[in-house]
């Protein structure tokens, strides 16, 4: 009889072991995804630098909707609208980029590596290019079936921490996980329009915030001036700093009041967050290690597995689904 509850046991617990994350998954089904992924990657960083930061924005907003199931990069049509509907979505980029790293890994290994995993991979590829870790991806992730932009509900710039958190906590992520993943702003962008109030009139005073320091200000100000039919909302750094290297300079610019959203200087203002800030602030290393983990532990956020989803043939599209006969 124990030997049958064993027995029994242990066919419960393999699937589920079968179905986890690992790291190599495709070491035998397509020995050189990885590779193939990475070498796309370097082709478009190679003539693009910003394309680390369009990666990071593109796997964070996949992740935090659904899970990271590759739902962002569905197209809509003219009777279904997909999540690049939705207002957060409407800046991501960067599709282009997986569309080539997936038809190379199609042409190499048919049907095997989802869309999902090539996101996870490619954006591991350019933080490293940038000059951030390399780290270890688990992969074996499915493709989700839905894409539904009424979904999409993301922290916005002007949140405060504890509001900020509440979207993190609710994915199963630390406050320490929030403020080192919006580290990624180190090498991020942002439209004038999600900082115009605090460079202008902030909360309606009339005045610029006065947590932002004031040489910012006026930079901010010339770069946000020159709008125009052609461009109508420029971007600025995030990073004042090292804007194309993953790093800890993010972390010190906000101390010294030149976060450019709200939310970035909020990092170093808030009592909740200001110490993990310093720590980053002054320890490089520190924060490499923890961004390492943070990528890792967002990339499994709501996982399909196993036999969930499909290995999606076109990033853009669903597969056709199969009649029952």
């Amino acid at each position: 009889m124990r030997l049958k509850i064993t027995f029994l046991l242990l066919l419960f617990l393999l699937p589920l072991a079968l179905a986890n994350l690992t790291v190599g998954f495709y070491r035998s089904s397509c020995p050189r995804a990885e590779s193939i992924v990475r070498a796309a990657v370097q082709r478009r960083f190679s003539r693009d630098r910003s394309i680390t930061a369009a990666l990071l924005r593109m796997h964070f907003h996949d992740c935090f909707v659904r899970g990271c199931d590759a739902s962002i990069l569905i197209d809509s049509t003219s009777r279904t609208p997909s999540e690049k509907d939705a207002g957060p979505n409407l800046t991501v980029r960067g599709f282009e980029l997986i569309d080539e790293a997936k038809k190379d890994v199609e042409a190499a290994c048919r049907s095997t590596v989802s869309c999902a995993d090539i996101i996870t991979l490619a954006t591991r590829d350019a933080v490293f290019l940038a000059g951030g870790p390399f780290y270890a991806v688990p992969t074996g992730r499915r493709d989700g079936l839905v894409s539904d932009p009424d979904v999409v509900n993301l922290p916005g710039p002007t949140l405060s921490v504890s509001q900020a958190f509440q979207t993190f906590r609710a994915k199963n992520m630390t406050l320490n996980d929030m403020v080192t993943l919006l580290g990624a702003h180190t090498v991020g962008v942002a439209h004038c329009s999600f900082f115009l109030d605090r460079i202008t009139s902030f909360q309606g005073t009339g005045r610029p915030d006065p947590t932002m320091d004031p040489a910012l200000v006026a930079k901010l100000r010339n770069v946000c001036g020159v709008a125009s039919a052609s461009n109508p909302d420029p971007t600025a750094f995030l990073d004042q700093g090292t804007s194309f290297t993953v790093d800890n300079q993010f972390f010190k610019q906000i101390r010294l009041r030149r976060g450019v959203m709200q939310i970035d200087q909020e990092l170093a203002n808030d009592g909740l967050s200001r110490l993990i800030v310093s720590g980053f602030a002054s320890n490089a290393t520190l924060f490499r290690t923890r961004f390492a983990q943070a990528m890792v532990k967002m990339g499994r956020i709501q996982v399909l597995v196993g036999k969930a989803g499909e290995i999606r043939r076109n990033c853009r599209v669903f597969n056709p689904r199969r009649r029952a006969f």
